[in-house]
């Protein structure tokens, strides 16, 4: 398994070594022992979330209160996203920052980010089934959001899905309603750099 450091401390993107032949493919999806020697502790599996979206449907920036956050394994098993991470820590270095990985069905890489980052993501094609390995349970009480058109981001979501349609996005009613960076951080909701 490939890994790189994305621009974001506390984020890397791996790629696994496909195995194929006229059967399919097998790869090693998640490697523990990999994780845990990069993050410096055993990643606890508390949870999987799956999602299934259509090409267009944007989903964050989602974040959890810090303790305990949530840190979280993705990988995309069909279809294609755009997956981004965001610094949304307040004090960091790389504050407001984002970085970006095309999770896909082809390459099959994964992301993993620590607690205290944002994570979204924009769905390139019909379909598009992301799994998360989350490290504590879903707590509705402590979620919080930025919302993912925030200017200020300036994240460059795609336009155009797999297939070259034009996307359009497609946003839930509570990432519509989710404050700006700048906003969250009046707001005392954003986590502090540590």
């Amino acid at each position: 398994m490939k890994v790189r450091e994305l621009s974001i401390a506390g984020a890397w993107e791996f790629t696994p070594v496909l195995h194929g032949d006229d059967r399919g493919v097998f790869l090693e999806a998640f490697k523990a022992d990999v994780l845990s020697d990069l993050i410096g502790h055993r990643f606890e599996l508390a949870q999987v979330n799956t999602s299934v979206s259509a090409a267009g449907v944007l989903r964050g920036i989602h974040f959890a209160d810090v303790p305990p956050g949530q840190a979280k394994y993705v990988t995309c098993s069909v279809g294609v996203i755009l997956d981004v991470i965001v610094d949304i820590r307040v004090g960091s270095p790389t504050f407001g920052r984002w970085d970006a990985v095309l999770l896909d069905d082809v390459d099959r890489k994964a992301v993993y980010l620590s607690e205290g980052l944002g994570h979204g993501f924009c769905s390139l094609a019909d379909g598009s089934t992301v799994t998360y390995l989350c490290s504590t349970g879903y707590n509705p009480t402590a979620e919080h959001g930025v919302n993912p058109l925030d200017p200020d981001l300036g994240i460059e979501w795609p336009t155009v899905g797999r297939d070259g349609t034009p996307l359009e996005y497609e946003l839930s009613a509570k990432d519509v309603a989710a404050p700006s960076l700048a906003q969250a951080a009046l707001d005392g909701l954003l986590p502090t750099f540590r």
